[in-house]
């Protein structure tokens, strides 16, 4: 009886040190690197994200937030890696509408689910896609460019981060809207877009705000209008393409924070606090303001019901577009 009693005190104690252990262990997190996979060309807004959140973080934690560059078939090489690797949360992934949105609706087997093969833990938002054109252009609003397009069917060129991206599919939404045929350009990054609209070897580009906001306000593109529901603050000249009559070519190219599947709850919501945290605090909104980001307050079970709602919003989208992936 005296050995069944302690072999029974014995597993509570041991039960009752795991139960300690577990909140312990995530108050412990990081110990060592976290890297995060940034599955876009440098220069771009998951790049620009990925590297802010990253510099808080490790203030804030004590631990180094490492980004690291893994571009490729419009985010999903990158992501896929994250979403195959250990759930201890020391890799995780600049996710966003591109990515596990729209990349995986472009593909007839995607490598990943949006949803289900991943831990998402944080929502960042994101800018509107901006339609720029070469200041050479004689186009000076929307509706002069379409005149233009019409009257030159298959001569204008615009650049875009990449097959699949937002920027490709509000394009692409805008064409069909508008009844044009302008012809795209992918690029591997909105970097590398972005050089060539300034050199002039395309005549208009659709990427984020975040990107092209140092080009537009230097005069070497101009903007034509903004996928955002009403004018900026700071940007009160460019019109949305919802005042041309185009009240579907809406949204934001939003990027988030996640990691693989299954990660610890105690993990995910310290994460998802910090960030929070960190969106609100003076020097970041000053940094993301000029860019049309706002912050949010989700947390990450809002979030991920946020990522499934525009995983649905997008398919359709997706099909009328005419888009095809890499």
């Amino acid at each position: 009886m005296k050995a069944s009693l302690a072999a029974h005190c014995m597993a509570a104690m041991m039960l009752a040190g795991l139960l300690a252990a577990a909140p312990a262990w995530a108050q412990q997190y990081p110990a060592k690197t976290v890297r995060i996979i940034a599955p876009f060309a440098p220069g771009g807004t998951a790049d620009t994200l990925g590297r802010i959140a990253a510099a808080k973080l490790t203030e804030s934690l004590g631990q180094t937030f490492l980004v690291e560059n893994r571009p490729g078939a419009g985010g999903i090489l990158g992501s896929e890696l994250v979403s195959k690797s250990a759930p201890d949360g020391y890799l995780l992934v600049v996710s966003g509408v591109a990515s596990h949105v729209i990349a995986p609706a472009l593909s007839a087997k995607p490598p990943f689910d949006p949803v289900r093969d991943f831990t998402h833990i944080a929502l960042f938002g994101g800018p509107p896609a901006v339609f720029a054109v070469h200041p050479s252009l004689p186009a000076k609003d929307l509706k002069a460019f379409v005149a233009l397009a019409r009257a030159r069917p298959r001569e204008l060129t615009y650049g875009s981060p990449g097959n699949g991206t937002q920027g490709h599919l509000m394009a692409e939404v805008f064409s069909q809207r508008a009844k044009i045929d302008i012809v795209h350009v992918p690029y591997k990054g909105a970097a590398m877009a972005m050089v060539d609209i300034v050199a002039g070897h395309i005549h208009a580009i659709s990427t984020t705000l975040t990107t092209a906001s140092a080009q537009i306000r230097a005069g070497r593109a101009r903007a034509l209008a903004v996928s955002s529901e009403r004018r900026l603050a700071d940007y009160a000249d460019i019109p949305t393409f919802r005042e041309f009559g185009y009240s579907d070519v809406v949204g934001t190219v939003w990027f988030s924070l996640s990691g693989p599947p299954g990660m610890p709850a105690d993990v995910v919501n310290r994460l998802n606090s910090e960030v929070r945290r960190i969106l609100q605090l003076a020097d970041v909104r000053a940094r993301l303001r000029p860019d049309g980001i706002e912050p949010n307050s989700l947390d990450a079970a809002a979030f991920t019901e946020y990522m499934a709602a525009e995983v649905k919003r997008w398919a359709p989208i997706v099909r009328a577009s005419g888009a095809r992936a890499d």
